[in-house]
């Protein structure tokens, strides 16, 4: 009984034991997106006048709750 013991313990430990060096990720393969500045954003930053569209685009996210607000407050209710 002990020799079963003992076997099913080392093929325990060799089953949990965990080898990083053997699942590496490849980095050549040609469906991983380029690295570098700029490139992990669906925009491109350096455009003539970006910096007036994206003011414009953030304005109109944060003013859109508060005209809808203003909206549904100063109609009229049908109840």
């Amino acid at each position: 009984m002990r020799p079963q013991i003992a076997n099913r313990m080392t093929a325990l430990g060799s089953v949990a034991r965990r080898n990083f060096s053997k699942s590496a990720v490849r980095m050549d393969s040609p469906y991983h997106y380029p690295t570098g500045p700029r490139s992990n954003i669906p925009f491109n930053p350096l455009t003539r006048f970006f910096y007036v569209r994206y003011i414009a685009f953030c304005a109109v996210g944060f003013s859109l709750p508060f005209g809808i607000a203003v909206w549904q407050t100063k109609k009229k209710s049908f109840l």
